[in-house]
């Protein structure tokens, strides 16, 4: 919940005047509040880089006020949602049962779901960390259709190292990633495991961005506030375009 509509903009200008990735390996998306998507698709239009909702309901239409739908966010032109971001499952209290059924309606209606999953500082040092990764995912993804799979992005964020300037190591976010995908090939099979994208969420930021991209199972990042300024997102970018072999602005 940052910007005005006019810092939002300029932002976007900046990012999209600054993106290096244009049609190659790297896929760059953007997912501001939901009263500046609309202008965010038209802003982004044509660069390259995509849009998407920090949330979404699990319902098409009704009696929801204050929600939005998943062909709602299709229309204005949004390809993406966030579901499960530890802030929705903290401060309002969203489940697993909620979160898979977000999951699922985004996949029906069309659009392509991040779901985020991780463990709190607690859970970490009780040993459990693994446990509540592995429920998250089994639940989140209970009763997707194998083939829709390949179209959900997994995104790990140990809740205690976003925001907090506390990142995970890249050794710790490789283990908890590689843990993801065997957890995915158990119950999808070893084609989709290893299809599908898994991504870094938790304090990214212009000093650690490379030696977590460059992990083996670590496909991307979800940045938090490192985003908010062009020249620190345009250099993760950079970063990840380098490391795909993609040329960078430098």
């Amino acid at each position: 919940m940052n910007k005005t509509r006019d810092e939002a903009e300029e932002l976007l200008r900046s990012v999209v005047r600054d993106n290096t990735s244009g049609s190659g390996p790297v896929d760059v998306l953007v997912c501001p509040p939901a009263v500046f998507l609309e202008r965010a698709v038209q802003v982004c239009a044509g660069s390259g880089v995509q849009v998407g909702a920090q949330n979404v309901f699990d319902r098409p239409s009704g009696a929801y006020t204050g929600e939005l739908s998943p062909p709602m966010l299709k229309s204005v032109g949004c390809t993406h949602v966030l579901a499960g971001h530890s802030e929705r499952r903290k401060i309002f209290g969203e489940t697993d049962g909620l979160i898979n059924r977000k999951v699922r309606a985004s996949l029906e209606h069309g659009l392509l779901p991040v779901l985020c999953i991780g463990e709190t500082l607690e859970e970490r040092r009780e040993g459990r960390a693994f446990e509540v990764l592995n429920g998250q995912i089994v639940y989140g993804l209970e009763g997707i259709d194998g083939r829709l799979l390949m179209n959900v992005v997994i995104a790990y964020e140990p809740v205690w190292a976003i925001g907090t300037g506390m990142s995970a190591t890249c050794e710790q976010a490789e283990e908890a990633h590689r843990f993801i995908r065997e957890t995915v090939e158990r119950f999808a099979g070893a084609e989709t495991a290893s299809g599908m994208r898994i991504i870094y969420g938790g304090s990214v930021n212009t000093e650690n961005a490379e030696g977590l991209l460059g992990m083996e199972d670590i496909d991307g990042a979800l940045i938090g506030g490192a985003c908010l300024k062009a020249e620190s997102f345009g250099a993760i970018i950079n970063t990840a375009c380098r490391l795909t072999g993609v040329p960078g602005t430098g």
